[in-house]
């Protein structure tokens, strides 16, 4: 799978990560993708539930030992 940007929010809380992760596909054009690296349990919760409010689509979520990594499309 191509990634075309990451960003690494490892360290931050909700909503951070989200947030961050709303701004880096406010850059990237429609059908580009995100990966976001999160060391935020809810974050699994969280994604899911943003790519249901916002239309992006969330192609991939993965727990690695304490990280968590998101795969998003932006719309």
């Amino acid at each position: 799978m191509q990634i075309d940007k990451e960003i690494d929010t490892s360290g931050l809380n909700c909503p951070l990560p989200i947030l961050k992760a709303k701004k880096a596909l406010s850059e990237l054009q429609s059908g580009q993708t995100l990966k976001v690296i999160a060391t935020d349990g809810g974050s699994l919760r969280d994604f899911q539930a943003f790519a249901k409010q916002t239309g992006n689509e969330l192609l991939e979520q993965q727990t690695v030992g304490s990280t968590y990594i998101h795969v998003l499309r932006r719309r």
